[in-house]
Protein backbone atom coordinates (compact mmCIF):
# COMPACT_ATOMS: atom_id res chain seq x y z
CA UNK A 1 0.00 0.00 0.00
CA UNK A 2 1.23 3.35 -1.03
CA UNK A 3 2.05 5.70 1.83
CA UNK A 4 -0.19 9.11 1.97
CA UNK A 5 3.48 10.97 1.18
CA UNK A 6 3.40 9.31 -1.97
CA UNK A 7 -0.51 9.30 -2.53
CA UNK A 8 -0.03 12.98 -2.16
CA UNK A 9 2.71 13.76 -3.70
CA UNK A 10 1.22 12.11 -7.04
CA UNK A 11 -1.57 14.40 -6.65
CA UNK A 12 -0.38 17.34 -6.79
CA UNK A 13 2.30 16.52 -9.32
CA UNK A 14 -0.81 15.72 -11.75
CA UNK A 15 -2.19 19.23 -10.46
CA UNK A 16 0.92 20.54 -11.31
CA UNK A 17 1.37 19.16 -14.51
CA UNK A 18 -2.46 19.57 -16.30
CA UNK A 19 -3.07 22.71 -16.46
CA UNK A 20 -5.16 24.27 -19.49
CA UNK A 21 -2.86 26.34 -22.27
CA UNK A 22 -3.90 28.30 -25.47
CA UNK A 23 -1.25 27.87 -28.02
CA UNK A 24 1.96 26.44 -28.03
CA UNK A 25 3.45 26.99 -24.69
CA UNK A 26 6.72 28.50 -25.61
CA UNK A 27 5.69 31.54 -27.82
CA UNK A 28 2.95 31.80 -24.65
CA UNK A 29 5.43 31.99 -22.31
CA UNK A 30 7.18 34.80 -24.06
CA UNK A 31 3.85 36.48 -24.60
CA UNK A 32 3.25 35.79 -20.62
CA UNK A 33 6.62 37.36 -19.89
CA UNK A 34 6.26 40.30 -22.18
CA UNK A 35 2.54 40.74 -20.52
CA UNK A 36 3.62 40.60 -17.01
CA UNK A 37 6.23 43.37 -17.95
CA UNK A 38 4.05 45.79 -19.58
CA UNK A 39 2.08 45.18 -16.13
CA UNK A 40 5.19 46.00 -13.82
CA UNK A 41 5.73 49.33 -16.12
CA UNK A 42 2.22 50.10 -15.79
CA UNK A 43 1.94 51.98 -19.00
CA UNK A 44 2.09 51.17 -22.84
CA UNK A 45 6.06 50.56 -23.68
CA UNK A 46 7.44 52.32 -26.47
CA UNK A 47 9.69 49.47 -26.84
CA UNK A 48 10.38 45.14 -26.22
CA UNK A 49 13.02 43.46 -26.25
CA UNK A 50 12.88 39.97 -25.79
CA UNK A 51 16.11 37.54 -24.89
CA UNK A 52 15.45 33.60 -25.42
CA UNK A 53 17.38 30.09 -25.12
CA UNK A 54 17.87 28.38 -28.18
CA UNK A 55 15.41 25.91 -27.15
CA UNK A 56 12.90 28.72 -27.31
CA UNK A 57 14.10 30.02 -30.65
CA UNK A 58 13.53 26.46 -31.86
CA UNK A 59 9.77 26.14 -30.30
CA UNK A 60 8.79 29.28 -31.66
CA UNK A 61 10.08 29.54 -34.74
CA UNK A 62 7.59 27.72 -37.33
CA UNK A 63 4.72 27.95 -34.53
CA UNK A 64 1.41 29.99 -35.29
CA UNK A 65 0.61 32.44 -32.19
CA UNK A 66 -2.89 32.48 -31.26
CA UNK A 67 -5.06 35.12 -31.68
CA UNK A 68 -2.65 37.49 -33.79
CA UNK A 69 -4.42 36.79 -37.11
CA UNK A 70 -2.14 33.88 -37.80
CA UNK A 71 1.52 35.71 -37.28
CA UNK A 72 4.70 33.54 -36.37
CA UNK A 73 7.85 34.32 -34.13
CA UNK A 74 9.26 35.45 -31.04
CA UNK A 75 8.24 39.24 -31.61
CA UNK A 76 4.80 38.43 -32.74
CA UNK A 77 4.31 36.59 -29.16
CA UNK A 78 5.65 39.32 -27.04
CA UNK A 79 3.83 42.00 -29.21
CA UNK A 80 0.69 40.63 -28.62
CA UNK A 81 1.37 39.44 -25.01
CA UNK A 82 1.99 43.38 -24.60
CA UNK A 83 -0.94 45.09 -26.48
CA UNK A 84 -3.92 42.81 -25.41
CA UNK A 85 -2.20 39.88 -23.27
CA UNK A 86 -3.40 39.15 -19.33
CA UNK A 87 -0.90 37.96 -17.01
CA UNK A 88 -3.53 36.99 -14.03
CA UNK A 89 -4.56 34.05 -16.92
CA UNK A 90 -0.96 32.45 -17.18
CA UNK A 91 -0.89 30.57 -19.66
CA UNK A 92 -4.22 30.93 -21.14
CA UNK A 93 -2.84 35.17 -21.81
CA UNK A 94 -3.38 35.69 -24.49
CA UNK A 95 -6.81 34.60 -24.37
CA UNK A 96 -8.07 38.56 -23.67
CA UNK A 97 -6.40 39.45 -27.35
CA UNK A 98 -9.72 40.98 -29.47
CA UNK A 99 -9.90 40.66 -33.46
CA UNK A 100 -9.79 44.22 -33.08
CA UNK A 101 -6.32 43.93 -32.25
CA UNK A 102 -5.05 42.01 -34.44
CA UNK A 103 -4.17 45.18 -36.75
CA UNK A 104 -2.12 46.62 -33.88
CA UNK A 105 -0.09 43.52 -33.13
CA UNK A 106 0.82 42.74 -37.26
CA UNK A 107 1.77 46.56 -37.50
CA UNK A 108 4.00 46.97 -34.25
CA UNK A 109 5.77 43.60 -35.41
CA UNK A 110 6.66 44.79 -38.88
CA UNK A 111 7.69 48.43 -37.27
CA UNK A 112 10.02 46.47 -35.36
CA UNK A 113 8.66 47.39 -32.45
CA UNK A 114 10.31 43.85 -30.76
CA UNK A 115 14.08 43.29 -30.58
CA UNK A 116 14.48 39.67 -29.96
CA UNK A 117 18.34 38.25 -29.20
CA UNK A 118 19.49 34.53 -29.26
CA UNK A 119 21.34 34.23 -25.55
CA UNK A 120 23.93 31.57 -24.83
CA UNK A 121 24.47 29.77 -21.93
CA UNK A 122 21.38 29.97 -19.79
CA UNK A 123 19.27 27.74 -19.22
CA UNK A 124 17.09 25.53 -21.73
CA UNK A 125 13.91 27.04 -20.76
CA UNK A 126 15.15 30.69 -20.50
CA UNK A 127 13.08 34.05 -21.03
CA UNK A 128 13.80 37.65 -20.61
CA UNK A 129 11.54 40.21 -21.59
CA UNK A 130 12.31 43.97 -21.16
CA UNK A 131 10.14 46.80 -21.64
CA UNK A 132 10.63 50.49 -22.18
CA UNK A 133 8.75 53.86 -21.82
CA UNK A 134 10.97 57.00 -21.71
CA UNK A 135 13.15 56.70 -18.49
CA UNK A 136 11.26 54.09 -17.52
CA UNK A 137 11.78 50.29 -17.53
CA UNK A 138 10.33 47.00 -16.80
CA UNK A 139 12.25 43.17 -17.04
CA UNK A 140 11.04 40.03 -16.09
CA UNK A 141 13.11 36.92 -15.71
CA UNK A 142 11.36 33.35 -16.86
CA UNK A 143 13.55 30.17 -16.11
CA UNK A 144 12.95 26.43 -15.74
CA UNK A 145 9.25 26.48 -15.98
CA UNK A 146 6.90 28.37 -18.50
CA UNK A 147 5.29 30.28 -15.87
CA UNK A 148 8.17 30.47 -13.33
CA UNK A 149 8.84 34.05 -13.01
CA UNK A 150 11.99 34.56 -11.15
CA UNK A 151 13.06 38.07 -11.07
CA UNK A 152 11.20 41.21 -11.55
CA UNK A 153 12.88 44.87 -12.07
CA UNK A 154 10.97 47.91 -11.82
CA UNK A 155 13.66 51.16 -13.22
CA UNK A 156 16.51 49.24 -12.01
CA UNK A 157 15.41 47.93 -8.91
CA UNK A 158 15.09 44.54 -8.00
CA UNK A 159 11.03 43.83 -6.98
CA UNK A 160 10.84 40.66 -6.70
CA UNK A 161 13.88 37.61 -6.76
CA UNK A 162 13.42 33.69 -6.74
CA UNK A 163 16.01 32.91 -4.07
CA UNK A 164 16.23 28.95 -5.09
CA UNK A 165 18.56 29.19 -7.64
CA UNK A 166 16.19 30.13 -10.17
CA UNK A 167 14.42 26.15 -10.43
CA UNK A 168 10.72 26.32 -9.65
CA UNK A 169 10.25 24.88 -6.23
CA UNK A 170 9.94 20.75 -6.32
CA UNK A 171 7.25 20.96 -3.28
CA UNK A 172 4.87 23.21 -5.29
CA UNK A 173 5.15 20.86 -8.59
CA UNK A 174 5.66 17.43 -6.38
CA UNK A 175 8.98 15.08 -5.70
CA UNK A 176 8.52 13.65 -9.62
CA UNK A 177 12.01 11.30 -8.28
CA UNK A 178 9.34 9.55 -6.04
CA UNK A 179 7.56 8.29 -9.11
CA UNK A 180 7.58 4.40 -10.72
CA UNK A 181 5.64 2.70 -12.99
CA UNK A 182 4.50 -0.04 -10.06
CA UNK A 183 3.70 3.01 -7.34
CA UNK A 184 2.03 4.94 -10.28
CA UNK A 185 -0.04 1.85 -11.00
CA UNK A 186 -1.06 1.00 -7.84
CA UNK A 187 -2.17 5.06 -7.35
CA UNK A 188 -4.01 4.80 -10.50
CA UNK A 189 -5.86 2.07 -8.61
CA UNK A 190 -6.37 3.18 -5.48
CA UNK A 191 -7.13 6.92 -5.32
CA UNK A 192 -10.23 8.94 -5.01
CA UNK A 193 -10.85 9.93 -7.99
CA UNK A 194 -13.41 12.47 -6.57
CA UNK A 195 -9.76 14.59 -6.23
CA UNK A 196 -8.74 14.39 -9.54
CA UNK A 197 -12.44 14.02 -11.40
CA UNK A 198 -12.47 17.70 -12.55
CA UNK A 199 -9.12 17.95 -14.05
CA UNK A 200 -9.33 14.60 -15.57
CA UNK A 201 -12.63 15.51 -17.16
CA UNK A 202 -11.12 18.54 -18.43
CA UNK A 203 -8.69 17.47 -20.37
CA UNK A 204 -10.90 14.46 -21.74
CA UNK A 205 -13.37 17.90 -22.59
CA UNK A 206 -10.66 20.13 -24.09
CA UNK A 207 -8.31 17.52 -25.56
CA UNK A 208 -11.23 16.01 -27.54
CA UNK A 209 -12.82 19.52 -28.53
CA UNK A 210 -9.32 20.58 -30.40
CA UNK A 211 -8.74 17.01 -32.01
CA UNK A 212 -12.30 17.00 -33.60
CA UNK A 213 -11.63 20.70 -34.50
CA UNK A 214 -8.71 19.87 -36.40
CA UNK A 215 -10.68 16.99 -38.57
CA UNK A 216 -13.34 19.18 -38.97
CA UNK A 217 -11.11 22.38 -40.53
CA UNK A 218 -8.00 22.45 -42.59
CA UNK A 219 -5.12 23.14 -40.29
CA UNK A 220 -1.26 22.58 -41.55
CA UNK A 221 -1.01 19.30 -43.85
CA UNK A 222 -3.99 18.11 -42.08
CA UNK A 223 -2.14 15.23 -41.18
CA UNK A 224 -5.30 13.54 -38.90
CA UNK A 225 -7.52 14.10 -41.73
CA UNK A 226 -5.46 12.38 -44.56
CA UNK A 227 -4.72 9.27 -41.93
CA UNK A 228 -8.77 8.57 -41.75
CA UNK A 229 -9.11 9.68 -45.36
CA UNK A 230 -6.48 6.62 -46.31
CA UNK A 231 -6.63 4.36 -43.78
CA UNK A 232 -10.12 3.76 -42.42
CA UNK A 233 -11.63 4.23 -39.02
CA UNK A 234 -10.78 1.32 -37.25
CA UNK A 235 -9.48 2.44 -33.43
CA UNK A 236 -6.05 2.04 -34.04
CA UNK A 237 -6.55 4.67 -37.17
CA UNK A 238 -8.85 6.93 -34.94
CA UNK A 239 -6.44 7.01 -32.11
CA UNK A 240 -3.51 8.11 -34.32
CA UNK A 241 -5.90 10.61 -36.51
CA UNK A 242 -7.45 12.23 -33.39
CA UNK A 243 -3.98 12.72 -31.55
CA UNK A 244 -2.42 14.33 -35.00
CA UNK A 245 -5.45 16.67 -35.61
CA UNK A 246 -5.32 17.91 -32.31
CA UNK A 247 -1.25 18.97 -33.48
CA UNK A 248 -2.61 20.33 -36.51
CA UNK A 249 -4.79 22.73 -35.00
CA UNK A 250 -3.14 23.89 -32.27
CA UNK A 251 0.36 24.34 -34.21
CA UNK A 252 -1.38 26.48 -36.65
CA UNK A 253 -3.00 28.92 -34.29
CA UNK A 254 -6.40 27.04 -32.94
CA UNK A 255 -7.88 29.55 -30.48
CA UNK A 256 -9.05 26.09 -28.29
CA UNK A 257 -6.69 25.54 -25.12
CA UNK A 258 -5.48 22.03 -24.24
CA UNK A 259 -4.00 20.42 -21.21
CA UNK A 260 -1.13 20.35 -21.17
CA UNK A 261 1.37 17.50 -19.84
CA UNK A 262 5.19 18.24 -19.28
CA UNK A 263 4.83 21.42 -20.05
CA UNK A 264 3.79 20.53 -23.70
CA UNK A 265 0.53 21.14 -25.40
CA UNK A 266 1.49 18.51 -28.02
CA UNK A 267 2.41 15.85 -25.05
CA UNK A 268 -1.43 16.96 -23.73
CA UNK A 269 -2.48 15.51 -26.32
CA UNK A 270 -0.91 12.77 -27.10
CA UNK A 271 -0.97 11.41 -23.92
CA UNK A 272 -5.01 12.06 -23.57
CA UNK A 273 -6.57 11.26 -27.24
CA UNK A 274 -5.48 8.15 -28.20
CA UNK A 275 -6.36 6.64 -24.31
CA UNK A 276 -9.77 8.43 -24.98
CA UNK A 277 -10.54 6.69 -28.57
CA UNK A 278 -9.80 3.55 -27.01
CA UNK A 279 -11.66 3.92 -24.12
CA UNK A 280 -14.56 4.73 -26.49
CA UNK A 281 -13.94 1.48 -28.64
CA UNK A 282 -14.29 -0.48 -25.67
CA UNK A 283 -17.41 1.34 -24.40
CA UNK A 284 -15.84 1.48 -21.01
CA UNK A 285 -16.46 3.55 -17.92
CA UNK A 286 -15.79 7.01 -17.02
CA UNK A 287 -13.49 5.94 -13.84
CA UNK A 288 -11.73 3.53 -16.01
CA UNK A 289 -10.77 5.90 -18.34
CA UNK A 290 -9.94 8.52 -15.83
CA UNK A 291 -7.98 5.82 -14.37
CA UNK A 292 -5.96 4.76 -17.51
CA UNK A 293 -5.10 8.76 -17.93
CA UNK A 294 -3.24 8.64 -14.55
CA UNK A 295 -1.56 5.77 -15.72
CA UNK A 296 -0.70 7.52 -19.38
CA UNK A 297 0.19 10.78 -17.89
CA UNK A 298 2.24 10.13 -14.96
CA UNK A 299 3.88 7.51 -17.04
CA UNK A 300 4.83 10.28 -19.75
CA UNK A 301 5.75 12.47 -16.61
CA UNK A 302 8.07 9.62 -15.25
CA UNK A 303 10.08 9.76 -18.34
CA UNK A 304 10.37 13.80 -18.92
CA UNK A 305 11.61 14.39 -15.61
CA UNK A 306 14.75 12.76 -16.54
CA UNK A 307 15.08 14.35 -20.00
CA UNK A 308 13.83 17.86 -19.23
CA UNK A 309 10.70 19.53 -20.68
CA UNK A 310 12.84 20.95 -24.00
CA UNK A 311 15.21 18.73 -25.55
CA UNK A 312 16.39 17.50 -28.48
CA UNK A 313 15.00 14.57 -27.70
CA UNK A 314 10.90 14.64 -29.06
CA UNK A 315 8.47 14.71 -26.23
CA UNK A 316 5.90 12.64 -28.50
CA UNK A 317 7.93 9.54 -27.86
CA UNK A 318 7.73 9.91 -23.91
CA UNK A 319 4.19 10.90 -24.25
CA UNK A 320 2.91 8.02 -26.58
CA UNK A 321 4.57 6.06 -24.43
CA UNK A 322 2.42 7.31 -21.58
CA UNK A 323 -0.72 6.59 -23.83
CA UNK A 324 0.13 3.21 -24.91
CA UNK A 325 0.30 2.00 -20.88
CA UNK A 326 -3.14 3.21 -20.75
CA UNK A 327 -4.34 1.63 -23.75
CA UNK A 328 -2.58 -1.46 -22.63
CA UNK A 329 -4.20 -0.84 -19.02
CA UNK A 330 -7.94 -0.63 -20.97
CA UNK A 331 -7.40 -3.63 -22.25
CA UNK A 332 -6.57 -5.25 -19.10
CA UNK A 333 -2.85 -5.36 -19.37
CA UNK A 334 -0.46 -6.34 -16.18
CA UNK A 335 1.86 -4.55 -14.59
CA UNK A 336 4.45 -6.75 -16.52
CA UNK A 337 2.45 -6.34 -20.24
CA UNK A 338 2.31 -2.29 -19.56
CA UNK A 339 5.81 -2.24 -18.50
CA UNK A 340 6.31 -4.41 -21.71
CA UNK A 341 4.37 -1.95 -23.61
CA UNK A 342 6.82 1.54 -22.58
CA UNK A 343 9.92 -0.75 -23.12
CA UNK A 344 8.07 -1.49 -26.81
CA UNK A 345 7.51 1.90 -27.64
CA UNK A 346 10.70 3.42 -26.36
CA UNK A 347 13.08 1.08 -27.88
CA UNK A 348 11.24 1.56 -31.42
CA UNK A 349 11.17 5.66 -32.07
CA UNK A 350 13.21 6.57 -28.90
CA UNK A 351 15.49 8.10 -31.27
CA UNK A 352 13.02 10.86 -32.93
CA UNK A 353 14.14 14.01 -32.42
CA UNK A 354 12.99 17.57 -31.67
CA UNK A 355 13.37 20.33 -34.56
CA UNK A 356 10.51 22.88 -32.88
CA UNK A 357 7.35 23.15 -32.62
CA UNK A 358 5.61 23.53 -35.92
CA UNK A 359 2.98 21.53 -38.28
CA UNK A 360 4.75 18.36 -38.88
CA UNK A 361 4.80 17.94 -35.34
CA UNK A 362 1.43 15.74 -36.17
CA UNK A 363 3.31 13.45 -38.34
CA UNK A 364 5.27 12.68 -35.59
CA UNK A 365 2.70 12.25 -33.05
CA UNK A 366 1.40 9.80 -35.49
CA UNK A 367 3.85 7.92 -35.56
CA UNK A 368 4.51 8.08 -32.27
CA UNK A 369 1.24 6.94 -31.33
CA UNK A 370 1.30 4.41 -34.06
CA UNK A 371 4.69 2.82 -32.09
CA UNK A 372 2.86 2.52 -29.24
CA UNK A 373 0.05 0.30 -30.16
CA UNK A 374 2.22 -1.52 -31.94
CA UNK A 375 4.02 -1.66 -28.43
CA UNK A 376 1.09 -2.89 -26.25
CA UNK A 377 0.16 -5.49 -29.46
CA UNK A 378 3.56 -7.39 -28.66
CA UNK A 379 3.20 -6.86 -25.20
CA UNK A 380 -0.16 -8.43 -25.49
CA UNK A 381 1.29 -11.56 -26.97
CA UNK A 382 4.34 -11.69 -24.53
CA UNK A 383 6.43 -10.00 -26.82
CA UNK A 384 9.12 -7.47 -25.39
CA UNK A 385 12.57 -6.29 -26.64
CA UNK A 386 15.39 -7.62 -24.05
CA UNK A 387 18.04 -6.10 -21.87
CA UNK A 388 20.93 -5.77 -24.05
CA UNK A 389 19.20 -5.33 -27.11
CA UNK A 390 20.53 -1.46 -27.81
CA UNK A 391 19.49 0.76 -24.72
CA UNK A 392 17.20 -1.41 -23.50
CA UNK A 393 18.23 -2.18 -19.87
CA UNK A 394 16.74 -5.00 -16.91
CA UNK A 395 13.19 -3.82 -16.75
CA UNK A 396 11.19 -0.87 -17.41
CA UNK A 397 13.03 1.42 -14.75
CA UNK A 398 16.05 0.74 -16.10
CA UNK A 399 15.37 1.18 -19.57
CA UNK A 400 13.45 4.53 -18.70
CA UNK A 401 16.80 5.43 -16.87
CA UNK A 402 18.67 4.80 -20.25
CA UNK A 403 16.48 6.75 -22.55
CA UNK A 404 16.50 9.75 -20.22
CA UNK A 405 20.28 9.63 -20.40
CA UNK A 406 20.40 9.71 -23.80
CA UNK A 407 17.42 12.39 -23.93
CA UNK A 408 18.81 14.65 -21.44
CA UNK A 409 22.94 14.22 -21.69
CA UNK A 410 23.47 12.17 -25.26
CA UNK A 411 21.48 14.55 -27.52
CA UNK A 412 23.11 17.86 -25.84
CA UNK A 413 25.53 18.25 -28.97
CA UNK A 414 21.99 17.70 -31.19
CA UNK A 415 20.03 20.03 -29.89
CA UNK A 416 22.84 22.91 -30.75
CA UNK A 417 23.45 21.39 -34.14
CA UNK A 418 19.75 21.85 -34.50
CA UNK A 419 18.81 25.30 -33.64
CA UNK A 420 22.47 26.40 -35.55
CA UNK A 421 21.13 24.83 -38.53
CA UNK A 422 17.34 26.47 -37.96
CA UNK A 423 19.43 29.92 -37.30
CA UNK A 424 21.32 29.16 -40.32
CA UNK A 425 24.99 29.07 -38.59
Amino acid sequence: MLSKKVMENYILILKSELIEALGCTEPIAIAYAAAKARSVLGKAPERIEVGCSGNIVKNVKGVVVPNTGGLIGIDAAAVAGVVGGDPDRGLQVLESVKRKQYCTVKRLTEEGYCKVYHLKGVDNLYIEAKVYAGNESAEVYIVDAHTNIVKIVKDGKVLFENNNGGRKDSKLAGDKTLLNIKDILEFAETVDLDILHELLEKQVTVNTAIAEEGIRNDYGVSVGKTLLENYGNDVTVRARAMAAAGSDARMSGCSLPVVINSGSGNQGITVSVPVIEYARELKTSEEKLFRALIISNLVSIHQKAQIGNLSAYCGAVSAAAGSGAGIAYLNGGSYKEISSTIINTIANIGGMVCDGAKPSCAAKISSAVGAAILGYQLSARGKVFRSGEGLVKGGVEETIKSFGRVGKKGMEGTDIEIINIMLDK
